[in-house]
């Protein structure tokens, strides 16, 4: 997709090179290239940086792949081909600190069966390793019964797993594993052998906005109130991975809470309601329900779940499994991608199915009263 063309229709200026540093006191971004942006709001959406030097040879610049960017999917692709030509062990899962869990659970059962398709899946040892207490917590402390559905799903397609997984070091054909207890203490070591794996590293915030003080925490991710906007520099919204959640309980080591699809777009929806609150010279009142409708897809089958709110205690807590998911999920995908290609962030129809199902994006939007005396 050429994105500066759906900008340009709606008359969005695009500045692809990235930004270098911001200047919250100035109001100002430096651009990589050394231009420089002054702004009046600020919406940090940046996404995460990928924490690989945190384990010694994670990432594609050492021996493990990834699927956090593109280019990074295109070479796990070209492994993966070479991986059905001369089979061998397999390691998949996250790393200490991860909050993603759930792209390492779909691309564990989407290589099964995808391997199984080849008819090379028996020549494939599977090992899914994770910092989660337990399968499915997916940084959550699960949802519904994801824990059930997840140990399931493994034990039929014949992946083993480790939990409470610190991954130590990564060497060329070999991933060192530490199983600590619920306490913390060490309670075993694996060497784990493999001709490939993909490994999800910890998140943390971009060099952009790493270590601004009142604006992110010690790992880079910005701080907001309810209204996603930050208390020391009230001009900033951030939205996405990039904003700052404590984790849900406590674990044995550490598990970041994961930040999904639709929660994201609450949060979207609700910072584009505040900041055209401010621009009416009122104040920001939509809050973000932070709602969670996820769709895991397993290849051939997979598993859903809503989570309303994401974060627990929750008012719905539900998941469910089958051959649909997987028919759901390749036609989001479409809808999804027909909506960036047209410049469309929500549609009517979306809108009205969501709220038969009574799934929202706002828990509240109070709208100033207009000249003509209408909400």
């Amino acid at each position: 997709m050429d994105l500066s063309k759906i900008f340009a229709s709606k008359k969005i200026p695009l500045y692809p090179q990235g930004a270098r540093r911001l200047f919250p006191e100035e109001n100002r971004i430096e651009l990589n290239d050394g231009m420089v942006l002054d702004y009046d709001y600020l919406v940090v959406a940046t996404g995460p940086d990928l924490a690989f030097d945190e384990v010694d040879g994670l990432g594609p610049e050492g021996h493990t792949h990834s699927v956090c960017l593109t280019d990074h999917a295109a070479k796990a692709r070209v492994a993966y081909d070479a991986l059905v030509k001369a089979p061998g062990p397999v390691v998949i899962g996250a790393a200490p600190g991860a909050s993603c869990f759930g792209p390492a659970y779909e691309f564990a059962f989407i290589l099964d069966a995808a391997l199984r398709k080849a008819r090379t899946r028996d020549l494939v040892p599977m090992t899914f390793v994770t910092p989660e207490p337990y399968v499915g917590h997916l940084g959550l402390d699960g949802v519904g019964d994801t824990k059930g559905l997840l140990e399931s799903a493994l034990r039929e397609h014949h992946i083993k797993w480790i939990t409470n997984a610190r991954i130590t070091k990564v060497e060329k054909d070999l991933i060192r594993v530490d199983e600590v207890a619920d306490d913390g203490s060490l309670k075993a070591t694996h060497d784990l052998p493999f001709a490939f794996s993909m490994i999800l590293p910890a998140f943390r915030g971009v060099p952009a906005i790493s270590g601004i003080a009142g604006l992110t925490n010690p790992r880079g991710f910005v701080l907001v109130d309810k209204h996603q906007r930050n208390a020391a520099f009230p001009n900033i919204f951030a939205v996405g991975v990039g904003v700052a959640i404590p984790p849900v309980g406590k674990t044995p080591l550490p598990v970041g809470v994961p930040k999904t699809g639709f929660m994201i777009e609450s949060m979207v929806t609700a910072t584009a309601a505040n900041i055209a609150a401010l621009l009416r010279g009122a104040e920001p009142r939509a809050v973000a329900t932070w709602n969670a409708v996820c769709l895991a897809d397993f290849g051939d089958g997979g598993i859903a779940f809503v989570a309303q709110p994401q974060i627990p205690p929750r008012n719905v807590n539900w998941s469910a499994q089958g051959a649909w998911v997987h028919a759901a999920k390749v036609g989001f995908e479409h809808y999804f991608l027909r909506k960036v290609r047209q410049g469309v962030s929500e549609t009517f129809y979306e809108n009205a199915a969501l709220h038969l199902l009574g799934i929202k994006k706002l828990k509240q939007v109070q709208m100033e009263e207009t000249d003509t005396g209408r909400g």
